[in-house]
């Protein structure tokens, strides 16, 4: 039975530290919650679209400010094409269990018998135990959730939006993570000031209410140095999805996972018995979490990279480090590798062996990427394909490509295209500038495919490496349309002079590519979330209703399809 319970409790650390950066499905709308892949948002505020008149009020201006073919459209995003947002429920379930994670380290575990032997014995009866149990736990949330509020108080929602592609907050995010996992490898130990927890601690000595809250207080900074990284990563994860409420959403859940089992243990103290006992294993689960930290910090450190085009962290140099980091993670767990406060390994127990197994798998798949394998299940955390240096994977559909000839249009040359080479697709003819895209179209007599993309976009690769490698759908994105990519978090792009001007949407003047696109996604589309498809014809029109992240092959044919049916019944 321990046994069970000590693989239950490490698989959800391991599903809770996994979870909490996997990317969610896209498509957002104004007005309402900003979906976690929301690549741009720094120059775009929301807050004056109040209806719809306003927002077409405000797609004039725009066209009267910009006078370009881009910003001349006033076509409206069909209801079908809004999805309901998902962000909120991820980001609890990611704190959820980053809370159950929390709770196996050897700063709380311990203390879970403890806390509610000492409820049972003061409270003299088993229905004062459970209330001040659940005092006890409401205390806990209360704290955490606060904690979660403060963030959104002092950033705000539009600050928290900047976070996803600010290079600043990405360096210091890639840092924040780097030593929080340094921490759990044990080098030291992250810990609020002494005088804090000794004060609290007396506060706790007065009973009542207060004391029980003064005693979570307690709880929650003595164990701040098992805690505070895993806060840490959600928060930073939480505030870099641009959600107002996901900081205090996510403490939520962290919480509630920490609060619920010392309710559910006074209520039935006879549970303790059947916990496994504190040991050498809740330092390991401490040490694995501290390998996972150091492998997530790098996808900030690539949004940066991509973002900036610095150009040396390129997708080998990203899984490089990955696989280095799970072998590591696979010795250390069959005790090859052992650090200075780890306990000695006699044996190694079946728990750990298929923990081994696991890692030493994952990362024996991922070799082949340093070569080009696409690696589809782990797609949304590696920087794009093109920015492999080798690669020798075969082109997609086993053929040669087939590039749109330079004489079978007037267009010699793309715009912005030396900025887009690590963004490129392997045998797809891609352009980057709205005019150039709609000449384009006239003269092949082909739709437009509007990709809203971005570098630092999950969704957006996983969508790539799920879909648009699929041969059927990359023969129709190749010869039947005209792919034009407006990346919104392009910060590099400065605008010629006369192309600038100011967002009557946001009020900020427009200066660069990334804001440029940024701005017509939400003027035009009320969205503001990457990936969004939108085909539409020579002249601007949409030709079928626009949609977002979907990983159906079968839905995206459907989609390409029926856009091409549209434009040809209107020629």
């Amino acid at each position: 039975m321990k046994l069970v319970n000590r693989f239950i409790l490490a698989a959800l650390l391991t599903l809770g530290a996994f979870l909490l950066s996997i990317p969610s499905g896209s498509t957002a709308f104004a007005r309402s919650a900003i979906q976690p892949d929301t690549v741009s948002t720094a120059d775009v505020d929301f807050t004056p679209i109040a209806t719809s008149r306003d927002s077409m009020a405000a797609k004039i201006k725009v066209s009267q400010q910009a006078p370009t073919a881009q910003t001349a459209i006033a076509n409206t995003v069909p209801p079908g094409a809004r999805q309901k947002p998902k962000t909120l429920w991820q980001i609890f379930i990611a704190g959820l269990l980053g809370g159950f994670a929390a709770l196996i380290m050897p700063c709380i575990y311990p203390l879970l018998p403890l806390t509610v032997s000492f409820f049972t014995k003061k409270s003299g009866s088993k229905g004062k135990a459970v209330f001040q149990s659940l005092l006890y736990g409401v205390s806990i949330i209360v704290i955490y959730v606060s904690l979660g509020l403060l963030i959104t108080v002092f950033f705000g929602s539009n600050a928290l939006n900047a976070l996803a592609t600010n290079g600043i907050f990405n360096l210091c995010f890639f840092l924040l993570l780097v030593v929080f996992g340094i921490s759990f490898l044990g080098a030291f130990e992250l810990t609020l000031p002494s005088s804090l927890a000794n004060k609290l601690d007396e506060n706790s000595d007065k009973g009542g209410i207060a004391g029980i809250f003064f005693m979570a207080a307690t709880l929650v900074v003595v164990s701040f140095s098992c805690t505070g990284p895993i806060i840490g990563t959600l928060l930073v994860e939480a505030a870099s999805k641009g959600e107002r409420l996901a900081p205090a959403i996510g403490m939520l859940g962290f919480s509630m996972a920490l609060a619920v089992p010392f309710t559910i243990f006074a209520l039935f103290p006879s549970l303790l018995r059947s916990l496994p006992k504190s040991g050498g294993w809740l330092n390991s689960v401490k040490v694995i979490l501290g390998f996972l930290e150091l492998a997530f910090s790098l996808k900030f450190l690539s949004n940066v990279d991509l973002a900036y085009h610095w150009n040396w962290f390129d997708r080998e140099v990203f899984l490089s480090i990955w696989i280095a980091l799970g072998i590591l993670t696979g010795l250390y767990l069959i005790g090859k590798l052992k650090f200075s406060h780890d306990s000695d390994l006699p044996y190694l127990s079946v728990t750990r062996t298929f923990f081994a197994i696991a890692v030493f798998s994952f990362t024996v798949y991922m070799i082949p990427g340093l070569w080009g394998a696409p690696l589809k299940a782990i797609s949304g955390f590696l920087p794009p394909i093109a920015t492999q240096d080798f690669d020798l994977s075969a082109n997609v559909g086993g053929g040669e490509v087939q590039a749109t000839p330079e004489t079978s249009i007037s267009i010699k040359e793309k715009k912005y295209a030396d900025l887009f080479v690590r963004g490129k697709h392997k045998g797809l003819d891609e352009w980057y500038d709205y005019d150039q895209a709609l000449r384009v179209s006239k003269e092949l007599k082909k739709p437009v495919l509007i990709d809203f993309t971005g570098w630092n976009c999950p969704n957006c690769r996983k969508m790539e490496a799920d879909v648009w490698a699929d041969p059927e759908v990359h023969k129709r994105l190749q010869q039947n349309f005209v792919l034009l990519e407006l990346y919104v978090d392009e910060k590099r792009g400065e605008l010629p002079l006369n192309e600038q001007y100011t967002s009557t949407l946001s009020g900020k003047k427009i200066t660069n590519i990334g804001d440029k696109n940024s701005d017509y996604e939400a003027s035009k589309f009320n969205v503001n979330s990457q990936p969004y498809y939108v085909i539409i014809d020579a002249r601007g029109k949409v030709l079928v209703p626009p949609q977002g992240a979907n990983y159906s092959v079968e839905n995206y044919i459907k989609f390409l399809d029926s856009g091409l049916a549209a434009y040809q019944n209107g020629q």
